[in-house]
C-alpha cells in the first residue's frame, strides 16, 4: 500500500507524459520552452489570477514575494508555527523575522486571535515594523481570509498566501492560490498538482507586482537578462517539468473529486472513534494530507506499521520548538495547540487512486486497535 501513489496516477496518462516529454526533447528549448508559458496561462485559467510566474520551487515561491515587497531587516513577518519550515525560513532568508502564531485546533490554520496578539505586541515593542502575513492552507484546507484580509487591510499589511498543499482547494467558490497580494505553491512530487522534480508558481493579480517577480525570479533582469536592474536569483521552471504539469492540470479536477470521496470515507468511518478531519462550510479540501488526532498515536502509528499500512506525522515539533527558528519573535498568547499537535496528531494514505478496499481495511484496523484498548483500559 502506497502513501502517495503516483505510480497509478503515472500509468493514466503514461502515453500523453511520453508524448509531452519527447516534444521537448525533440524541440530541445530546455529552459523557458513555450511549454512554461502554456502552463502559465493554463493554471492562471484554472486558479481565476490575472498571472502565474512559475519558479524553480515552492519555496522560492514565497521568498521572492518578499524580495519584491521590498521585505528585509528590521521587517515583521507573520507566520504559524505549525507548519513545514519553509514558510519561516524564506522570511529568515530575506533579514526580516519570522514572529510565529498559534493554530486553530480544527482546521490547524492560523489563529485569528494569536495573530491580532502577535501583531499588537510587535508594534508596542516597536523594535520590528509589521510588514506580512504568511497563512499557510495547510494539508489543503483554506486558512480564515476574510479575517486575514481584515486585519492586513486595518494594518497595512502584505498577506503572501502559502499554498504549497492547496491547489485544486477553494473556499465560497475562489480556487486556493488566488488570496492575498500574491499566493505561492509548490510542484513538489508529492503536492495535489506535483511535477517530476521540483517547480514552483506565484500567482497574481498586480501587473506590477508580477513583473518584479519574473525579474527577480531571473537575475533581476530588466528589458533583457544581460541588463540587470535589481539583484536577483536564478528560479525558473524546467521545460520538462511544465510539460508535465500541463498534462497532469488537466485530469486535476477528476482527482479532486476522487480525493473528496477518499476523504468522506475516512470522516464516516473513523469520525466517531478519533478527531477525523472534515472540509469547513463552503470549502473544498485539496486534500494534501488527511490527518487524525488520537492520544493513543504512538501506538497506532507502530501497529498500523505492523499491518503493512504507511502513515507520517505532520509535524514533530512546531517551527518555535526547532533550534534555527527557537529565538524568534513568538505571539504573547503562547503557542499551546502547536505544542500539542505534534503529540496527537496522524497522517494516513490520501491519494486519488487509493481503492475502497484498501482504505476500509485502513479504518477496520483503526477501528480494532482504538476499539482494543479502549477495552483494556475500561476492563482495567
Amino acid at each position: 500500500m502506497q502513501f502517495i501513489d503516483l505510480g497509478a496516477q503515472r500509468e493514466r496518462i503514461r502515453d500523453r507524459l511520453k508524448a509531452a516529454i519527447d516534444r521537448v526533447v525533440d524541440e530541445g528549448r530546455y529552459i523557458l520552452g513555450p511549454q512554461v508559458a502554456e502552463f502559465e496561462n493554463k493554471l492562471a485559467a484554472y486558479i481565476g489570477t490575472k498571472h502565474v510566474v512559475a519558479c524553480a520551487n515552492g519555496t522560492d515561491a514565497l521568498l521572492l514575494p518578499l524580495f519584491a515587497a521590498g521585505i528585509g531587516p528590521g521587517d515583521a513577518v507573520f507566520v504559524p508555527s505549525f507548519t513545514f519550515a519553509a514558510t519561516a525560513e524564506v522570511v529568515a532568508l530575506a533579514k526580516a523575522e519570522p514572529v510565529f502564531v498559534d493554530v486553530d485546533p480544527q482546521t490547524y490554520n492560523i489563529d485569528i486571535a494569536s495573530l491580532e496578539a502577535a501583531i499588537a505586541m510587535i508594534k508596542a515593542e516597536g523594535r520590528l515594523k509589521p510588514r506580512a502575513i504568511i497563512p499557510v492552507d495547510l494539508f489543503g484546507l483554506a486558512a480564515d481570509y476574510e479575517a486575514i484580509m481584515a486585519i492586513a487591510n486595518r494594518e497595512g499589511l502584505m498577506v503572501i498566501e502559502d499554498a504549497a498543499q492547496a491547489i485544486g482547494g477553494s473556499i465560497d467558490g475562489k480556487m486556493l492560490g488566488s488570496f492575498g497580494a500574491v499566493g505561492s505553491t509548490s510542484f513538489y512530487p508529492a503536492k495535489p498538482l506535483g511535477c517530476y522534480g521540483d517547480g514552483g508558481a506565484m500567482f497574481t493579480n498586480d501587473d506590477a507586482l508580477a513583473e518584479r517577480l519574473r525579474s527577480f525570479a531571473f537575475h533581476g533582469k530588466g528589458e533583457t537578462q544581460y541588463d540587470n536592474v535589481r539583484v536577483g536569483i536564478n528560479s525558473r521552471l524546467d521545460t520538462l517539468q511544465a510539460a508535465i504539469l500541463i498534462e497532469k492540470l488537466a485530469i486535476l479536477e477528476d482527482e479532486m473529486v476522487a480525493r473528496q470521496a477518499v476523504a468522506n470515507r475516512y470522516a464516516e468511518g473513523l469520525g466517531d472513534i478519533v478527531n477525523a478531519a472534515r472540509n469547513l462550510e463552503g470549502s473544498r479540501s485539496a486534500w494534501a494530507q488527511y490527518a487524525i488526532e488520537t492520544p493513543k498515536r504512538d501506538g497506532l502509528k507502530a501497529h498500523l506499521g505492523e499491518k503493512g499500512i504507511p502513515s507520517v506525522i505532520y509535524y514533530v515539533k512546531p517551527l518555535h520548538s526547532q533550534i534555527a527558528y527557537r529565538d524568534y519573535p513568538r505571539t504573547p498568547t503562547g503557542l499551546a495547540v502547536s505544542e500539542g499537535l505534534p503529540k496527537r496528531i496522524l497522517c494516513l494514505p490520501m491519494h486519488p487512486y487509493l481503492s475502497e478496499a484498501d482504505q476500509d481495511r485502513i479504518i477496520e484496523t483503526i477501528r480494532n486497535y482504538i476499539g482494543s484498548n479502549s477495552a483494556q483500559i475500561a476492563a482495567a
